[in-house]
């Protein structure tokens, strides 16, 4: 038996969400409860279970079914939940639910956006002006929310999740021992005429 050109890795990541209540209206002893919902890729069979951590307490697990799992939690002001062990290629999505309760119907909320959105596409596309969304959103009584608020969202890094680190490992682990293997080849030109 053949056994030194077998390498099993177990690539895992983790998420940490945390809670932060800011505004002068923000009640910051109330809970948010807070859904985190894991995708393993449809092509992926993934580990059954996940562990998560609320505050630095005890690990509890959530088991994933047809490929999905969900953390449900109560947070405040600063607190914050951790998912460990999260399979490689999982993706996730954070919702903070019940919104209603916090001042806005969701439904009622995204129709505003959608409505919002072509008010402010159609002032790219036929005015050639510079898209306002955000000054519209901010500007409109149905959202509680400043520009200023709404702009430190708009930072992409908030958004990319594990995809920084995974790009990482695809490439120390599959791309530059490819360009190691065939480093003789680089540089080499090649001309195709049709």
């Amino acid at each position: 038996v053949k056994t030194d050109d077998i390498e099993n890795l177990y690539k895992a990541g983790r998420l940490l969400v945390t809670k932060i209540v800011d505004g002068n209206m923000g009640d910051r002893t109330k809970e948010f409860p807070i859904t985190v919902t894991l995708n393993a890729p449809s092509n992926k069979t993934v580990a059954s279970t996940v562990t998560y951590k609320v505050n630095d307490g005890d690990a509890q697990t959530v088991t994933f079914t047809d490929g999905k799992a969900e953390v449900k939690v109560n947070l405040k002001h600063n607190e914050f939940v951790e998912v460990l062990n999260i399979p490689e290629g999982v993706t996730y999505t954070v919702v903070e639910d019940e919104v209603e309760k916090y001042g806005g119907n969701r439904q009622e909320l995204h129709e505003r956006i959608r409505e919002l959105s072509m008010q402010a596409g159609r002032r790219v596309k036929e005015e050639g002006l510079d898209n306002n969304l955000l000054e519209l959103i901010a500007a409109d009584p149905m959202f509680h929310v400043t520009l200023n608020e709404l702009k430190a969202k708009m930072d992409p890094k908030l958004y990319v999740g594990c995809a920084p680190h995974q790009v990482e490992c695809y490439l120390d682990t599959i791309v530059q021992p490819m360009l190691d293997e065939n480093k003789e080849l680089l540089g080499e030109k090649a001309e195709i005429n049709v």
